[in-house]
């Protein structure tokens, strides 16, 4: 009992943390009023936040966690822009060169809430759509087969997501 109040404890004040940290970087001004509104937000905002997030099945919110959630943000943007550039030079270029088709992934992701996110970072990239996820695989609508093989499917359209999954929910 004692250890799940710490854990409460802990997701809050990491939450009202990075709350505040939002609000600097948004307001990017230190006047005493404008840092009291954002603290106030901040804490009540962490405060119903907090009962909820450990419902909702996340893991406890550590340093770790939220860095790698940050370097999978960086990762995410990377990969949304390279997928940009794949598409447009598909549409432009005089022939066209697609190979569409549905492609099957496996992960080893257990959360349902970390499917979801690889599933919806997958289908953020453009030419890559995710159409269902059944147990650990996801069948992908790919603008560009290039395997039908599951592992390099595997390994060309997930891997590079879901290593910091794993870490940001373990």
């Amino acid at each position: 009992m004692k250890d799940m109040k710490n854990i409460k404890l802990r997701n809050f004040l990491y939450l009202f943390i990075f709350l505040v940290i939002i609000w600097l970087a948004l307001t990017s001004s230190v006047r005493w009023q404008e840092l009291a509104v954002g603290i106030a937000v901040s804490l009540i905002i962490s405060l119903i936040l907090s009962k909820v997030y450990s419902e909702l099945g996340f893991p406890p919110l550590s340093i770790k966690r939220i860095v790698f959630f940050f370097i999978f943000l960086v990762v995410l943007f990377k990969e949304i822009i390279v997928a940009n550039v794949d598409v447009a030079y598909r549409i432009i270029h005089p022939k066209m060169p697609i190979k569409p088709g549905i492609v099957v992934i496996r992960t080893t992701l257990k959360q349902d809430i970390a499917k979801m996110m690889l599933a919806n970072s997958i289908t953020l990239t453009p030419g890559t759509f995710t159409l269902d996820i059944i147990g650990d695989t996801l069948l992908i609508h790919w603008i560009n087969v290039k395997t039908d093989d599951v592992e390099k499917a595997t390994r060309m359209i997930g891997e590079r997501f879901e290593k910091y999954l794993k870490i940001i929910f373990a």
